[in-house]
């Protein structure tokens, strides 16, 4: 079995959690933004914008660089390869289970059928 990093996961997924970051990944794989321009979009304080960020930095998926008074963002160079194959691991594991399931259901009906 693959091992993953429990804490990068972790730090991923909770960043990920939240609609809002979601929402600045998004924004960002459209165009660089301020923390301001950011704010603005999302109807946010300074403030409120500052600490999303700061967990997407944190999490790897943005960067930050100051010129001046200007905070600007961009998608950082992480790849959600890691999350992505342990979320594939557990998908093959529900579709076998969904699969099974299915398999129960047609014996029912077939002996459903069979029975009337």
């Amino acid at each position: 079995m693959v091992q993953y990093n429990t804490a990068r996961l972790n730090t991923s997924f909770a960043a990920l959690s939240d609609a809002t970051r979601r929402g600045v990944l998004e924004q960002l794989g459209r165009s660089d933004a301020s923390i301001t321009e950011l704010a603005d979009k999302f109807h946010m304080t300074l403030t409120g914008m500052k600490k999303h960020v700061g967990v997407l930095e944190h999490a790897g998926f943005v960067t930050t660089e100051k010129v001046g008074r200007v905070r600007t963002c961009k998608l950082g160079l992480r790849k959600l390869e890691e999350e992505a194959a342990w979320i594939e691991t557990y998908r093959q594991l529900w579709a076998a289970r969904f699969d099974a399931l299915d398999g129960v259901i047609e014996d029912l009906k077939l002996k459903e059928k069979t029975d009337d």
